[in-house]
């Protein structure tokens, strides 16, 4: 999983490149004579392991670091950033688009397996890619006119889903009386589909009480689903001129001297970053056994009470700039040497995210949900620590 982490390489392609590279086959310890192990077999293998496994490694490799001195935990720095979810840009439209599309797909599936099915079920997707093209084609307007124009649209795309809906449950009903009838003579492969179509019932279900929410004028709606291949993804504002919504998970990462990620967390939701940082304190303490002597974190992480709760739990200098406006002597104490040579040091970890981001995988999980995108961002943080550990050891 290293290679594949380190170089950016999918599965199949992976285990090509161990099989024809005598130095990688080495580095796996797969013998010339042996073969190697077949994608899909990695990829399950990742997936029953899951986020713990990972999460332990990468303490493993930390303890290892500490106890040959590389690492001593003197200095802490913590921020957070966005792993995008592998999902389009969410619409309310594009989203019901997706729940018929899927719906229709896993219809047609079941009968293809061999279910007899009598209930009646209509492909609307033709008429839905047609709604779609008149939004598109309204929007171009930018108008208050064209806003309402596209209320009146997906209205009627509304009701063509809930259509869709009644007639996808009716089949999932009928399919389970028929495999419930058949017993164990039904292949494993159509319980499966049989569970994925009521499973995207379910899923589309809610998607069409948001969008019925946003129609009657309520744009504040908690939990709203982002996509319905991923429900587990969240809308995040930090603030960025290029991308003022990214869609994804939070991930809080802890770095000490050297460059090395220590700790990280992938978040529910968008928790504010000044409720993590004595966490993220008290985690080092727990690693090392000690708590850091110095602590640097940008202006998000100054809330109320947060550089008090760092002295409290050992920390001497703590360099946390204040939010909103400040005293003459606060404007005097973020101006000590220290506390600036701090600062200085936390903007380098700005660098530390953007290489994770450009060659380690955490700018876009290609695992789904919150489980998948944690063991993601695992290996991304294992391959990087063990390519930083290499270089200084």
């Amino acid at each position: 999983m290293y290679l594949k982490y380190r170089y950016g390489l999918g599965y199949e392609v992976l285990v090509q490149e161990v099989n024809d590279s005598i130095k990688w086959r080495r580095f796996c310890s797969i013998p010339l004579t042996q073969k190697v192990p077949h994608a899909t077999t990695l990829i399950k293998l990742t997936k029953r392991c899951g986020p713990g496994v990972v999460e332990e490694l990468n303490k493993a490799l930390v303890q290892e670091a500490r106890e040959k001195k590389i690492i001593r935990g003197r200095k802490l720095q913590v921020d957070t950033t966005v792993v995008e979810a592998n999902i389009h840009h969410p619409t309310d439209a594009g989203l019901l688009a997706d729940g018929v599309r899927v719906i229709t797909r896993t219809v047609k599936k079941i009968r293809e397996a061999g279910l007899a099915l009598a209930g009646a079920f209509h492909n609307r997707e033709r008429s839905i890619k047609k709604r779609i093209y008149e939004i598109n084609k309204v929007l171009k307007r930018r108008s208050n006119e064209a806003y309402q124009e596209v209320r009146k649209i997906t209205g009627a795309i509304l009701k063509t889903i809930r259509k869709v809906i009644t007639e996808a449950a009716s089949i999932v009903r009928e399919a389970k009386d028929t495999l419930q009838q058949q017993g164990e003579q039904v292949k494993g492969e159509i319980h499966a589909l049989v569970q994925t179509l009521e499973e995207t019932i379910s899923r589309t279900e809610k998607i069409v009480t948001q969008t019925a929410a946003v129609q009657e004028g309520n744009l504040h709606l908690p939990d709203r689903v982002v996509s319905i291949f991923d429900t587990e993804a969240r809308p995040i504002k930090k603030g960025k001129a290029n991308a003022p919504v990214e869609f994804g998970y939070k991930v809080l990462l802890q770095e000490v001297e050297n460059k090395i990620i220590t700790g990280y967390k992938v978040l529910r939701g968008n928790p504010a970053d000044d409720t993590l940082l004595l966490g993220a304190v008290e985690d080092h303490t727990e690693t090392f056994k000690h708590p850091p002597h110095a602590l640097a974190a940008d202006r998000g992480f100054g809330g109320s009470g947060n550089e008090n709760g760092c002295h409290q739990r050992g920390v001497k200098q703590v360099s946390l700039p204040r939010k909103g406006k400040i005293s003459k002597a606060r404007k005097a104490y973020q101006a000590q040497s220290w506390f600036k040579r701090l600062q200085r040091w936390r903007a380098g970890g700005e660098a530390t995210i953007s290489l994770l981001k450009r060659k380690y995988g955490l700018r876009r999980s290609l695992s789904r949900g919150y489980e998948g995108t944690t063991t993601w961002v695992g290996y991304g943080i294992l391959a990087y620590n063990l390519h930083r550990l290499a270089t200084m050891v």
